[in-house]
């Protein structure tokens, strides 16, 4: 069997290039409006014009079947480098002690979020599979943690669907409001960083959010994130042992799986935290990744914007979306409280 596919490398990279280029280009020319629209009004930021540029064109036309696979890299994949050269701002230290720092909150806030998930989800008469996908997708992060306990729990893509939808509008919601909350409570951008790190469920939203709020708060935002994005593992093999007991179905958790639950960005974020923690990266080099990591955020949101689906949303039926405002609602209100406690509000 040929397992070397490396002589057919430059012509599958050629075949990926001509397919995704077209709507990322569309991508960074909306991205590139946003930037401008954030220097000229720095409070506003790039993350929100290019959002609701992204879905206004989504609404009046959807994007052809030409500019989907662009557009879905975008919103994805370049969204994920950004998040890997936001790792040139911080060192391994840091990231560690922003790590330990949220932990408290976080772990406080996702089982609150689980817990109702499933008893709030269970008085609302929402199915069950329904239920556990909302809650990991508000409590963890978003479609990643859906996608990542379909298979364990052998969810419909029905479900899933419905899942991601009603976890997206509430994304799209968050980028507005929390900075907006974030201001009033008269947060440092420490402060806001863990809000939005641990309260916001989605890595793209988290860094739109931030972003808006003030550049400081974004690289804490994105750690918390990213430590928050490994409950993914526990979360995922909970349920796989709880799926086994009730009907001996569901993907068995191996070490493969564990080890592909591991998102790359993740490793990619620690790899560039490190480089950057020994001084090799120079203060000029640090400063261009920053602006090279704004400009993909705002390109990454408007493939997001794009991508919005609004008659999808709407499908999903007003008990999983009241499901998801509840549960959304929960977890800020959780988050708030426990960094009052904590002392971490300012």
């Amino acid at each position: 069997m040929q397992l070397s596919p490396i002589p057919t490398l430059p012509h599958r990279l050629a075949d990926r290039g001509r397919d995704v280029l077209p709507g990322a280009f569309v991508c960074a020319c909306i991205g590139l409006v946003a930037t401008a629209i954030g220097a000229v009004v720095p409070v506003v930021g790039s993350a929100i014009p290019a959002v609701l540029i992204g879905v206004g064109a989504a609404c009046v036309r959807r994007p052809s079947a030409r500019l989907q696979p662009g557009v879905a890299y975008a919103g994805k994949f370049l969204l994920q480098c950004a998040v890997v050269l936001l790792g040139a701002q911080l060192s391994l230290a840091s990231v560690v002690a922003v790590g330990l720092e949220s932990l408290p909150v976080m772990l406080g806030s996702l089982l609150v979020c689980l817990v109702g998930a499933w008893t709030i989800g269970r008085a609302m008469r929402v199915e069950r599979d329904l239920r556990v996908l909302v809650g990991v997708g508000t409590g963890i992060c978003g479609a990643s943690a859906i996608a990542a306990v379909s298979p364990v729990i052998r969810a419909r893509s029905a479900d899933i669907s419905y899942a991601i939808s009603t976890v997206f509008l509430f994304n799209i919601i968050a980028i507005g409001v929390f900075p907006v909350i974030g201001r009033a409570l008269g947060m440092t951008p420490h402060a806001f960083g863990l809000f939005a790190g641990t309260a916001v469920n989605d890595t793209s939203s988290v860094v739109a959010a931030a972003s808006v709020y003030s550049s400081a708060a974004l690289g804490f935002a994105v750690v918390v994130k990213l430590v928050r994005t490994l409950m993914i593992i526990p979360v995922s093999v909970g349920l796989a042992v709880l799926e086994t007991r009730r009907s001996g179905g569901g993907e068995r958790m191996t070490p493969a799986r564990l080890l592909r639950l591991v998102p790359w960005f993740l490793v990619g974020f620690l790899v560039v935290a490190a480089v950057a923690s020994t001084g090799a990266v120079p203060p000029q080099v640090t400063a261009a990744l920053t602006d090279v990591s704004v400009f993909l955020v705002a390109t990454a949101l408007a493939g997001i914007g794009l991508s919005t689906d609004l008659r999808a949303i709407r499908a999903a039926g007003l008990r999983p979306l009241a499901l998801g405002g509840i549960l959304s609602a929960l977890v800020m209100v959780t988050t708030l409280g426990l960094m009052a406690l904590t002392g971490s509000i300012r």
